[in-house]
């Protein structure tokens, strides 16, 4: 029986890998990450060169991911990474959220974009609910994002869904997922996402689940 507990712990670890440029930050992450049951921080790296080999060599389940890595571009290489590694899982940390940062993150295909100054259990969740092919945005920083949207009189109509994004958004409404939705469609898995950005996009929805949200809330769902 113990046999049995100490396999299916070891097959539950996750392997993660922290990229980010300030050593402090990643230092005490690692640390926090410490002792973990189910969570096992292998490596770090600082700039983009270190990831691509970092990553290559130990092959981690997940990686924590920065936005700015001096004069690296972390959302550019959460795609280099996920283009080469089809299993691999990123969560992105931001100090600075901005709508068109949200779409970048969505489009490489990250699995969630928390803010840098939240708190470790967020952290924690995010590490382990991270799907390939789901995209969550933290609460408190679509929170931000909406708050400014409305300083700046953001408030016009959204863009008409086209009859196939209209169909997507039917499907994300009924929890159908991304490949069962390809399926009924008849189009690809890859083609679907692209119809989902698109939805995520013209309802200036920052997750599948806020994009339904506003969908029923408009009326577009009847």
């Amino acid at each position: 029986m113990d046999e049995h507990a100490e396999a299916h712990d070891a097959a539950a670890l996750q392997r993660v890998v922290v990229v980010d440029d300030h050593r402090t930050f990643t230092d005490l992450l690692v640390i926090a990450l410490a002792g973990l049951p189910d969570i096992e921080c292998v490596g770090q790296a600082h700039d983009a060169a270190t990831a691509h080999r970092v990553v290559d060599e130990l092959e981690p389940d997940l990686v924590i991911m920065d936005v700015e890595l001096g004069p690296d571009d972390g959302i550019a290489l959460s795609a280099q990474l996920l283009a080469r590694h089809d299993q691999l899982r990123i969560v992105v940390l931001t100090a600075h959220a901005s709508r068109a940062l949200v779409t970048r993150a969505a489009d490489a295909g990250v699995c969630a974009l928390l803010p840098k100054v939240g708190s470790l259990p967020n952290v924690l969740h995010a590490l382990r609910t991270a799907r390939r092919g789901s995209f969550v945005v933290d609460q408190s920083l679509l929170q931000t994002l909406i708050i400014r949207g409305e300083d700046e009189g953001a408030s016009c109509r959204h863009a008409p869904l086209s009859d196939r994004e209209s169909e997507v958004l039917a499907l994300l409404a009924e929890g159908v997922d991304a490949r069962s939705a390809a399926h009924r469609l008849d189009i690809s898995i890859h083609t679907f996402r692209g119809h989902v950005r698109h939805v995520l996009t013209k309802l200036d929805a920052h997750s599948q689940l806020e994009a339904v949200a506003i969908a029923k809330r408009e009326g577009l769902l009847e």
